[in-house]
C-alpha cells in the first residue's frame, strides 16, 4: 500500500510514533488527520471506521504494525525521517518480543534446576523427621503426646507431597500415551474430589452429553494435571460458590486442527491481569489474593507441554476459568 501524504503528516506521524502516552498519540494523529483529508481517509478505512475519532484511537493502538505496511515518497526529509525512524522502531519491538521469550524460558529453566536440587536435599532432613516421629509414636502411650508426634509425622508427608510436585515440574517422566477417554478422567476426579468441595459447601458439576472424547494421553499424568486445576478454583472459593469442569472437543480454524480440553469454570474472585503472567510460576503463591495458585498450576502446565498441549488462564466477568487443551493425535 502506498500512502501520499504532506510534509506536515510526516512530521505528526513520526512524533505520534515516539509519544509514550496512549493519548498524546492519539492527539498527534487526529491533528495529522484534520489537516491531510488523504491520511484521514486512509486511516478510516484501514480501521473500517466512519468516525475519525474511532479510526485515530484504534491507529494509535496499533500504529507501528499499520504504518509499516505503507510505501512512503522518500523525497522529503520528513518522509526520510518517518522511514528510517519506523525501521528502528520494528527492530526494537522484535527485540522486545524476542527478548520476552527468551527471558520466560531462561526463568522456567532456572526454576527446574532449583526445584531439582532443593528438593534432593530437603527429602533427606524430611525423611529423617518423619522416621523419627514415627518410632516415638510407637512406644508413646500419652495422648496428647502421640497427637504431637502424629501432626509432625503428617506435617513431614505434606512436605514430601510438594516436593514430589516440584520434582514433576523440574524432571518429568516421560508420558505414556494411550487411547484415554477423557470424560472418564473427569468423573474420577470429581470423585475423587467432591468431600473436599461438600466440606466448604462447594458443589462440583460436570455437564455430560453422554458420548466418549478420546485423546492419546497418559492417563496417570492427565489426572494429576485436572486434579490440580479442580483443586486450585476449590481453594480460591474458600466456601460455597461452584465448580463447574467440562471436557469438550474443539477447533482451531486457523490452523485447520481439532483439539481436546477441559474447562474448569469457578464462582471465585477471579485473576487479575497483573497476576496472570506468573500463575505459572512454582513458586509464586498469589493466596493473599485469594487463590491457590502456585505448584498447581505449573505442574498442570508441566503436564500439557509434555503432551503438546497448553493452558489458558482467563477470568471472565466473574470467577475464573482455567482450559487445559490437548492434541487429539499426538
Amino acid at each position: 500500500m502506498r500512502l501520499d501524504i504532506s510534509e506536515k503528516t510526516a512530521a505528526l506521524l513520526t512524533a505520534a510514533l515516539v509519544e509514550p502516552a496512549d493519548s498524546g498519540r492519539e492527539a498527534l494523529i487526529t491533528a495529522a488527520m484534520s489537516d491531510d483529508r488523504g491520511f484521514s481517509e486512509w486511516v478510516c478505512q484501514a480501521a473500517s471506521e466512519n468516525d475519525p475519532v474511532a479510526a485515530a484511537r484504534q491507529l494509535s493502538t496499533h500504529l507501528i504494525d499499520s504504518v509499516a505496511n505503507v510505501e512512503f515518497d522518500p523525497s522529503t526529509l520528513a518522509h526520510r525521517t518517518l522511514v528510517l525512524l519506523l525501521g528502528r522502531l520494528r527492530e526494537v519491538s522484535e527485540l522486545r518480543r524476542t527478548y520476552a521469550d527468551r527471558l520466560e524460558a531462561e526463568k522456567l529453566a532456572a526454576m527446574r534446576e532449583l526445584a531439582y536440587g532443593a528438593s534432593h536435599e530437603i527429602n533427606n532432613p524430611l525423611a529423617n523427621i518423619a522416621s523419627r516421629a514415627q518410632s516415638l509414636l510407637v512406644e508413646e502411650t500419652d495422648p496428647e503426646k502421640r497427637r504431637k508426634l502424629a501432626t509432625i509425622n503428617a506435617q513431614a508427608f505434606r512436605a514430601f507431597e510438594m516436593i514430589a510436585d516440584l520434582m514433576l515440574f523440574a524432571k518429568p517422566p516421560q508420558p505414556n500415551k494411550q487411547p484415554v477417554d477423557l470424560r472418564a478422567v473427569v468423573t474420577t476426579v470429581l470423585a475423587e474430589l467432591v468431600g473436599d468441595a461438600a466440606a466448604q459447601g462447594t458443589e462440583l458439576s460436570s455437564p455430560d452429553d453422554g458420548g466418549e472424547l478420546v485423546a492419546n494421553v497418559d492417563r496417570t499424568q492427565i489426572e494429576l494435571a485436572l486434579r490440580a486445576l479442580v483443586r486450585n478454583s476449590i481453594e480460591a472459593l474458600g466456601s460455597g460458590g461452584n465448580v463447574t469442569v467440562v471436557a469438550r472437543r474443539g477447533t482451531d480454524e486457523a490452523a485447520a486442527t481439532t483439539f481436546a480440553e477441559f474447562v474448569v469454570t469457578d464462582t471465585g474472585p477471579g485473576i487479575s491481569a497483573e497476576l496472570r503472567p506468573r500463575v505459572f510460576d512454582p513458586f509464586f503463591s498469589g493466596r493473599e489474593a485469594g487463590r491457590g495458585l502456585g505448584v498447581g498450576l505449573s505442574k498442570c502446565w508441566r503436564i500439557a507441554e509434555l503432551h503438546g498441549g497448553q493452558v489458558a488462564v482467563d477470568s471472565p466477568a466473574s470467577g475464573a476459568q482455567v482450559r487445559l487443551i490437548l492434541p487429539v493425535q499426538s
